[in-house]
């Protein structure tokens, strides 16, 4: 797809290509298109990924609740064989992290929750890499909108950084219920070095950074991995896109288009790989934690 600033006379340059394929389609409260300056902006949003992932959350949650409508006690088709198998995974690792029952009944369900969503939304890109720019570069003039689009909610480090503070205030909850304010307060005051008074600001500023380091790193982790498989599948587009249809053995496009074809078949079956396994890692780090706010030090 071509970058608007460069329609008319040529095609973009592989930079211009790239950096075209990596801004996302933005608009301030006022649905208005814009253009992020800095590197945090709360005056606008990316509409892309916001339609995406909500539009993947629903699907999932659709998906779980026509399993849970056509369940059988007899043998189980192979989707529910499938959604049974996954839930008792989640169900398995969850026993082995978060000690109590009671809290299960909802920490189960929500990891179970954010493995399909994740693994929905990552799953996304496997699709090819023009299919749906290109779509919205015809439809977004006659919309009057920007023509870019990127279609990985979990390559966007505020995706990924929402799902990880949402993580954190399941915590921050959970650390309350199980140990009360007072007892919270007082275990931020005291841990890790101890309950002593001059240490209570060395405990509480350690507290502080071990929240923040653990979020922080939760949604890095995500969004690094999504948008560097991401970054690839374009580098993997622009091989075919030099390629150009040189059917002639001795030009060097050929063989660009024999990389292109092999490195996107080998990527692709690699990526599902990757893209199972962040969803895996985000949930047992989100078990994890939840399961740390019910300990006390």
């Amino acid at each position: 797809m071509a970058a608007a600033e460069n329609a008319g006379t040529h095609g973009p340059s592989a930079g211009e290509y790239i950096q075209h394929h990596l801004q996302h389609l933005q608009t301030n409260f006022s649905l208005q298109g814009v253009k992020q300056t800095s590197i945090v902006d709360f005056s606008l949003f990316n509409a892309d990924s916001l339609f995406y992932s909500v539009v993947l959350g629903m699907l999932g949650c659709f998906l779980m609740w026509r399993a849970a409508r056509k369940a059988t006690s007899g043998v189980p088709g192979r989707f529910q064989a499938a959604v049974e198998m996954l839930s008792e995974l989640v169900e398995t690792q969850a026993k082995g992290v978060v000690h109590n029952a009671k809290s299960r009944k909802l920490v189960s369900p929500l990891a179970l929750t954010v493995f399909v969503w994740i693994f929905l939304m990552n799953a996304m890109d496997m699709l090819p890499v023009d299919l749906i720019p290109s779509i919205w570069h015809a439809a977004s003039p006659a919309l009057g909108a920007k023509d870019y689009m990127r279609v990985v909610p979990t390559a966007d480090l505020s995706t990924t950084l929402g799902l990880s503070v949402s993580v954190l205030l399941v915590c921050l909850v959970y650390n309350v219920k199980m140990k009360g304010l007072g007892g919270w307060i007082h275990e931020l005051m005291a841990a890790p070095f101890g309950d002593k008074w001059f240490l209570y600001p060395i405990n509480f500023l350690m507290q502080m950074i071990e929240f923040t380091a653990k979020t922080v790193s939760h949604g890095m982790r995500l969004f690094g991995n999504m948008f560097a498989g991401e970054l690839v599948f374009m580098l993997i587009a622009l091989m075919g896109g030099v390629w150009a249809w040189q059917f002639n053995p001795l030009a060097g496009g050929f063989w660009l288009g024999i990389g292109h074809v092999v490195a996107g078949t080998v990527w692709s079956i690699f990526h599902i790989l990757v893209i199972t396994l962040q969803a895996f890692i985000f949930m047992m780090l989100t078990l994890i934690y939840v399961g740390q706010a019910h300990d006390s030090h």
